[in-house]
């Protein structure tokens, strides 16, 4: 589903993301994990496509981003962890609009942002200013603004940051719904014991290089993530 090739990026002398490969499937929950300032958000948005890789390639669902780069965006739907969403437009108005941009077929929409929007208790402030919301309720009107084309490939910059424990508890269950239906999601997170109970495949990324990829439970055997974490950490 999506495969990363050497991928580099530089921000003047500095290595943000150096020579990283790694490969996720169908089916797959991903968590990207390692401290601040090492290349997790650098990362994602080369997947996506909002920043160009100086080396490397990006193929999703075997098309490469250079060479089709609409495609590729049209299978893809990322959240970054602070949503910007236009605070003059009101929830359902944002809504509208991510559907018509993936040409989310009417009654498609409304069926969708009808379930997302109640199960995330956000269904009776679709008609208020974004302006208005709080974090969590523009978390949760960027959740359902990215799931709403029903993309292959979910990808997430810290997204459990802001949301309260049922609303987090919902976008689990979303993964676990998303790769049961053979879609895959990405992920970056702090929040170890998630990332560990949730992911069945784990990157570790310290100082702009890979340096753990694997099964989760390969790489934790029987030690927790943080402890793997920690120790490598450390290296």
């Amino acid at each position: 589903m999506l495969e990363l090739k050497n991928l580099s990026k530089n921000f003047g002398k500095k290595k943000a993301v150096d020579n990283l490969s790694m490969s996720l499937e169908a089916g797959d929950i991903f968590g990207f994990i390692g401290p601040n300032g090492a290349g997790k958000t650098t990362t994602l948005k080369m997947i996506v496509g909002i920043l160009e890789a100086d080396s490397g390639e990006v193929i999703v669902d075997g098309e490469n981003l250079k060479d089709n780069d609409l495609s590729v965006k049209s299978k893809i739907a990322y959240i970054p962890d602070n949503p910007e969403i236009y605070d003059f437009l009101k929830g359902i108005d944002y809504l509208n609009f991510m559907a018509g941009v993936f040409n989310v077929d009417n009654k498609r929409k409304d069926e969708l942002i009808e379930h997302y929007a109640k199960d995330l208790d956000l269904y009776d402030n679709l008609g208020d200013l974004v302006s208005s919301y709080s974090h969590g309720m523009k978390q949760k009107l960027a959740i359902i603004g990215a799931l709403i084309h029903e993309p292959k490939l979910f990808i997430l910059d810290e997204p459990f940051v802001g949301l309260d424990p049922i609303a987090t508890h919902k976008l689990k269950t979303y993964f676990k719904q998303h790769v049961k239906e053979g879609g895959t999601v990405l992920f970056s997170t702090h929040v170890l014991e998630v990332a560990e109970k949730l992911c069945n495949k784990i990157a570790i990324i310290k100082e702009a290089k890979l340096i753990k990829v694997g099964k989760t439970k390969d790489i934790t055997k029987d030690k927790s993530l943080e402890n793997v974490f920690l120790e490598l950490g450390n290296e």
